[in-house]
């Protein structure tokens, strides 16, 4: 057996509980209790959907053990934003956000990175458990025994953006990614275009999945035939972009515009247009998702659906920092609006 927040190996349940020297987890709690982590969770704040008897027997074992939750009514003045990795600008422009809304209600803000190889996500939960910040902003995903420890411990939480289906009572802010994925695809078929490629992301990620459904969705109401043959899956960064481009832009019939899942992917795309000896947007449009800093900055401009990825972190931290108050809050989950952004990477398909 391992210590579900330390990692360090523990031979016996009982040699942990009994070990005054170290603090109980709840973990370990419901491992001896034999029920699940959600469960002890339930029982420490009170809340229902817990059998009688099984209600006592956790209660039992954390009066026996010493297990307390600390007072909510203690305050660090500090808040924490959880990154998997800061690599560009879509972080950047959210440390902004964040930043911004905590300099206004006076509350400093502690950023963790797990790093590229992610050999700080085994101890980054303890770090925050044992630091109690008064709540946490994750753009990184929370998996369920994570949540459960930090509302064991009274730190709510907001899940920035989320990638994958959360269950409903997790707060999160997001955008609004399948009406941009239609609004930039729907641009490119009033500009004339017909075949009309989409550079998609992973599809595990819940907001890249929405943008393609966006796609999918502005074709078949144009009325114009499905072409999955122009639908490329790649990763959400340049090299990937340029990659996938490539493959699309080799064949016989290429598209005559693109349509990438980021901004990143879209720069790709510039790239393996110039190689291929063609222009934007006189050969090929190109439409990208996000509008960071850089799309005004490339040659030419870049057409784009506008993410705003700073307010939407201004809205999380605000959120955050109202339910560390205690506030009771109309929604927890948040979808601010995305809009086109028109510049000069797209154009009327050649003759």
């Amino acid at each position: 057996m391992a210590d579900v927040e330390s990692g360090e190996p523990v031979t016996e349940l009982g040699q942990l509980l009994g070990d005054p020297s170290r603090p109980v987890t709840i973990a370990a709690i419901a491992e001896s209790a034999g029920v699940s982590i959600p469960t002890v969770s339930k029982v420490i704040n009170g809340r229902s959907g817990v059998a009688a008897d099984t209600r006592a027997r956790v209660e039992a074992l954390i009066s026996q053990y010493g297990y307390r939750r600390p007072s909510p009514v203690t305050r660090s003045n500090t808040m924490e934003l959880v990154f998997d990795q800061i690599e560009d600008m879509w972080g950047l422009q959210i440390i902004r956000g964040v930043e911004r809304a905590a300099r206004q209600q006076r509350v400093g803000v502690v950023l963790t990175e797990f790093g590229p190889e992610r050999n700080a996500i085994r101890y980054w939960i303890d770090g925050t458990l044992a630091r109690r910040p008064d709540c946490l902003v994750s753009v990184a995903q929370l998996d369920e025994e994570q949540r459960s420890q930090l509302r064991a411990r009274g730190i709510p939480f907001v899940v920035f953006d989320p990638t994958t289906a959360l269950p409903d009572d997790v707060p999160f802010v997001g955008a609004t990614n399948w009406a941009g994925g239609r609004s930039a695809t729907r641009h490119l078929i009033e500009q004339g275009h017909r075949r009309i490629a989409m550079i998609a992301g992973p599809e595990r990620v819940l907001c890249c999945r929405a943008r393609l459904d966006g796609y999918r969705s502005a074709i078949d109401a144009a009325g114009l035939p499905a072409q999955p043959d122009l639908i490329v899956h790649a990763g959400l960064n340049r090299e990937d972009g340029e990659a996938a481009a490539r493959e699309l832009l080799g064949r016989p019939d290429r598209p005559t515009a693109v349509f990438a899942c980021n901004d990143l992917q879209a720069l790709g795309v510039y790239q393996a247009a110039r190689k291929a000896g063609l222009r934007i947007p006189s050969d090929l449009s190109v439409v990208g998702f996000d509008d960071l800093p850089l799309a005004e900055l490339v040659d030419p401009p870049l057409t784009t659906i506008h993410q705003p990825l700073v307010e939407m972190a201004t809205t999380a931290t605000e959120l955050a920092l109202a339910l560390a108050r205690g506030e009771k809050t109309r929604q927890i989950g948040l979808e601010l609006a995305t809009t086109l952004t028109v510049r000069q990477s797209t154009a009327p398909p050649a003759p």
